[in-house]
Formats: C-alpha cells, structure tokens, sequence
C-alpha cells in the first residue's frame, strides 16, 4: 500500500465517482463526524457522483439516500441500492433477489442465528438487524465486548457451513444467501444509473474502505484506497487497497476528499 501522497495526479484529475464504505472509513468509532460529512458535502457540491457501498441496512440506507449529500447508496453488502430522486420525491429502489427469495433466505438465516448465538459465548445480533431486509448481521464488538478473532472465525464458518457467503466488517459479521457482493451491486449501479461502464469505472473510480468485507472493490479498483486503520485486517486481506492515507477513519476519508478536491481544482484551473 503506498501513501496517498504517491497517488498519480493526473489519474486523481481523472477521478469523478467516490464510492466508500461508511463504518471506520467515514465514521470515527460509530461516530459521523463533522470534518468527515463536511468531506461529502464538498465532493458532492464539486460535482463528484458520491456513493457509500455499506453493510448497514436497508432502514438506514434509506435514511442515508434521502438524507445525506450522495447520489445513491449500495446496503447490505451488495443486496440492493437506493437513489432518491429530490426533484419527483421518489425512492428507486433495485434488489439482487426477488421478494419470495428474501423471505425464503430469511427462514434460513433464522437458523443461522440460532446456532451462532448458542455457540458463540458473547455474540450478539447487531442491534440494526430488525432494520435489514436481505442479510444477517452478528456484531463481534460494535455494542458488546470484542470477542477473538478466532471466534469471529468460528462465526464465519457455520455460515459458512449452510451454504451462505460471510464477510467481516470492522464491527459485524454479515451472512447471506445470494452471489453477490459490494463489488457486483455497485457495478450493476453504475452501469444501470450512471452508464458508466466496467473499463471507463477503472478510471473514473474510486473507492475507499477499512475491513475485509471491502476486499472485492480493493480487488477490482486500481484506485483504491484504505483509510490508516485498514492495517487492523492487511492480515486478513488477500487484495489490499493501492494507496492509504495518513489520517484513521473519517480523518482519512476526509484527507482523500481534500486530495480530490484539489486535483479538481488543478484541473478546472489549467
């Protein structure tokens, strides 16, 4: 990982989509701070398409897509995206599965849970999960005591084990049914909403995140970049971020929007 500093500038004058994961990358411990929803509002206001890609619900992403100064919003790791629409007041919302498959994969994630909790000693189910359409969320530290990563490991493995996919965030274990992840739901979002295609997003593209279930986009953007705290996992991380900044969490987002921004300002100026 280099620092961002190394970030070419003519590659960051290229930039014009910001796609970030939210929890430690735009938060600062579970906190929204106002250096990092300031570092939104000016890439929104500069006329960068903005997209948190996130594991927190549906419920909350609905909030974050009216609410907050983004285009549209990825939630449940992939399960879906969300555009409001300011000028007609209208929510558009896209789902990887069908309403019957959800309700089937909910059944046997209820199960899923039941063995998690039973055999996990300190596990508990998110506190957002009532909020969740599409997956399982099981929270490893966010509001209870941080348990090993050998039992975040053991998590993994009985979702694994009924056949479901599992990644871990900096706060959650997240499991569902379905071949998706962040990485398929936002390239069907930028192609279907903003025509951008696959080869133009390699360019035009970058994404920022914290924790191993941004793997797939860290994988997939050559212009990826974690925020300090990423170090936390680059042993669980196989596909690490291309640059990492200085500042941790909502700092680092911060510092990359402000790189952004004058790369921008470069540009327009020259």
């Amino acid at each position: 990982m280099k620092p961002l500093s190394q970030f070419p500038l003519e590659q960051a004058r290229a930039v014009r989509v910001v796609l970030t994961d939210i929890d430690d990358t735009i938060t600062t411990e579970g906190v929204l701070t106002a250096s990092a929803y300031g570092a939104l509002e000016a890439l929104h206001r500069a006329g960068f398409t903005v997209v948190p890609v996130t594991g927190r619900p549906a419920g909350w992403c609905d909030h974050i897509a009216r609410m907050w100064p983004v285009d549209a919003v990825v939630g449940e790791n992939g399960a879906f995206y969300f555009r409001y629409d300011r000028h007609r007041r209208k929510m558009h919302q896209h789902f990887w599965a069908q309403p019957q498959e959800l309700k089937q994969n909910r059944v046997r994630l209820s199960e899923i849970e039941r063995e998690v909790l039973t055999t996990v000693p300190g596990s508990a189910l998110a506190s957002d999960q009532a909020y969740r359409v599409a997956d399982l969320a099981i929270d490893f530290c966010e509001d209870v005591p941080a348990l090993p990563e050998t039992e975040v490991d053991r998590i993994v493995a009985i979702f694994e084990r009924a056949g479901a996919q599992a990644k871990v965030s900096s706060i959650h274990v997240n499991g569902w049914f379905g071949a998706y992840d962040k990485l398929s739901m936002a390239k069907t979002l930028l192609a279907e909403v903003f025509g951008i295609g696959w080869h133009e997003a390699q360019e035009s593209v970058v994404f920022a995140g914290d924790s191993p279930n941004d793997e797939p986009m860290f994988a997939a953007f050559p212009l990826s970049v974690g925020v300090a705290n990423v170090h936390t996992f680059a042993h669980r991380l196989k596909n690490k971020p291309a640059y990492i900044t200085q500042g941790h969490s909502g700092d680092g987002f911060a510092e990359l929007a402000a790189f952004l921004l004058q790369a921008k300002q470069r540009k327009d100026s020259a």
